[in-house]
C-alpha cells in the first residue's frame, strides 16, 4: 500500500511506467521482423536495429528504476536517502520521482 503522502507520485510513476513498457514492448516487435533479401537494405536494417536496441537498453532501465521507486513506496522506504538516511526533499522526488538520494547526497 502506497502512503498516500506519495499517491500522486505513484500515480505519475505507474502512467509513466505503463508508457515505458508499451514502447519497449512496440521496439522488441520491430526488433523481431526478418531481415530484407536485400543484402544493402539488411545493412540498413541492421544498423537500424542496434540503434533501436540501444533505446530498448534505455528504457528497459528506466522501467526497472520506476519499479523499484514504485516498490520503495509501497515498503515505506520511498523518500529515504539510501545514502544518509535522511528525508529527500518533496520538491526533489517531483522532479526526479525514481531518486533515490538527497540533494547532499547526490
Amino acid at each position: 500500500m502506497v502512503n498516500s503522502e506519495y499517491a500522486d507520485l505513484a500515480e505519475k510513476l505507474q502512467a509513466l511506467l505503463n508508457d515505458l513498457t508499451e514502447r519497449a514492448e512496440e521496439i522488441e516487435d520491430d526488433l523481431r521482423h526478418p531481415l530484407d533479401a536485400d543484402s544493402s537494405e539488411q545493412a540498413v536494417d541492421l544498423a537500424d536495429d542496434e540503434s533501436l536496441e540501444g533505446v530498448d537498453d534505455v528504457l528497459r532501465s528506466e522501467i526497472q528504476q520506476i519499479r523499484m521507486a514504485l516498490l520503495r513506496m509501497e515498503n515505506g522506504t520511498y523518500g529515504t536517502c539510501a545514502n544518509c538516511g535522511n528525508g529527500i526533499s518533496r520538491e526533489r522526488l517531483e522532479a526526479r520521482p525514481i531518486a533515490t538520494r538527497c540533494i547532499k547526497c547526490a
